[in-house]
């Protein structure tokens, strides 16, 4: 009987390599190998490992979108579009309040664009921001710590 790499393996360089660009997948070796994944052969993931993984599942190459706008974004750049913090954004993925993907428990979450300008990713930002710690920045009545020497 052959060997294999797990469903759980192959479904994870999937969702972070499938027409996405380099920076989704330069780290989908790392990200496997933390969370104790190994190849058919048992061996740790390298980025050729990874590479023959994509030819093999014929996982099509990254092709950037004719105007610029990415349809999949990870969690800091999600949260830069929402200008909200990524912590702000993760709690309500983490939640199942907005969709993303979440395939390994170390790794990292990825948002469709589109789900990002529906009216669920709207509220989160709204809610942020009604929060009484937003934006953060200090008091108007908290005295400076360090007086003016000009």
């Amino acid at each position: 009987m052959p060997l294999s790499t797990s469903s759980v393996a192959s479904e994870t360089v999937m969702h972070f390599c499938s027409g996405q660009p380099m920076y989704f997948y330069s780290g989908v070796d790392s990200i496997l190998n933390r969370n104790g994944l190994v190849t058919g052969h048992g061996n740790r993931w390298t980025r050729e490992r990874v590479t023959s993984l994509r030819s093999h599942h014929r996982i099509p190459v990254f092709k950037p979108a004719d105007d610029g706008i990415e349809p999949w974004l990870n969690l800091s750049r999600a949260a830069r579009l929402l200008k909200i913090a990524p912590k702000t954004l993760r709690l309500p993925a983490e939640a199942g309040e907005i969709a993303a993907i979440h395939p390994l428990s170390d790794g990292p979450w990825i948002f469709a664009r589109a789900d990002l300008s529906a009216s669920t990713a709207q509220a989160i930002t709204e809610r942020a921001r009604q929060n009484p710690k937003y934006p953060t920045g200090s008091h108007p009545d908290q005295q400076n710590l360090f007086s003016s020497t000009t």
